[in-house]
């Protein structure tokens, strides 16, 4: 594998001309796996850029290469890393794993007290997020600002989660939380081993995929009789 190096850094408003590609990504990323995410466009990106809110990691010749941002929920109680996406010729490179870290040590600065979480199908990002302090938790532990849940009408299992009044979906939910002791996470955690085996995470991940829309088409042949 080529060695190539990484500039990431909090993004600025001169970083506006990757907002499109970077949307774009995002888009065709989650086709690809054959997931849903909160669609978001350009413009939504930019602001971002604009509130010191994201981190963007270039080449060093400046192609761009990854993006991560950050939004507040229920007054600053809860943030969220969003919209994590790294350019496909840049996988394979540990780079989603050096943006999250940035962008986790950006909502700490920005959001000391508040609480960290994310919700994500993919196994990866939950194998990066439990190196980080977070723990897999209940739906019931995230916020409940209306804002944040309409963020997930675009997504493509929108239906899914509203079946379940958005207690359960095919995302995982992960959380951080500062005031939480290291050492009294078991009360709410899925899996301690989760940390150790990424192959736990993808097996979880498929799992709840397979039960999931399995529940939802059965769902939806019922209605079909009628």
């Amino acid at each position: 594998m080529e060695n190539i190096s990484f500039k990431i850094i909090m993004a600025e408003p001169y970083h506006k001309k990757y907002a499109t590609i970077i949307t774009d990504e995002m888009e065709n990323s989650a086709k690809a796996r054959g997931t849903g995410i909160a669609k978001r466009s350009p413009a939504y990106i930019e602001t971002k850029m604009d509130e010191g809110k994201a981190v963007i990691a270039l080449t060093q010749d400046g192609t761009w290469a990854g993006f991560c941002y950050i939004e507040a929920w229920g007054h600053g109680k809860y943030v969220a890393n969003s919209g994590l996406i790294v350019a496909p010729e840049f996988r394979k490179y540990g780079l989603a794993r050096m943006i999250k870290q940035e962008i986790f040590k950006l909502s700490r600065k920005k959001y000391p007290d508040s609480k960290i979480f994310g919700l994500t199908t993919g196994a990866a990002v939950m194998k990066i997020n439990s190196g980080l302090g977070y723990i897999p938790v209940s739906y019931a532990d995230l916020t409940d600002d209306n804002e944040f849940w309409k963020g997930c009408q675009s997504c493509i299992n929108y239906e899914i989660l509203m079946s379940k009044n958005r207690q359960n979906c095919l995302c995982t939910a992960m959380l951080y939380d500062p005031e939480a002791k290291k050492n009294h996470v078991e009360e709410i955690a899925l899996r301690k081993d989760f940390k150790k085996e990424i192959k736990l995470f993808d097996r979880w991940v498929r799992l709840k995929k397979y039960v999931m829309l399995k529940i939802n088409k059965s769902k939806a042949s019922v209605f079909s009789i009628f």
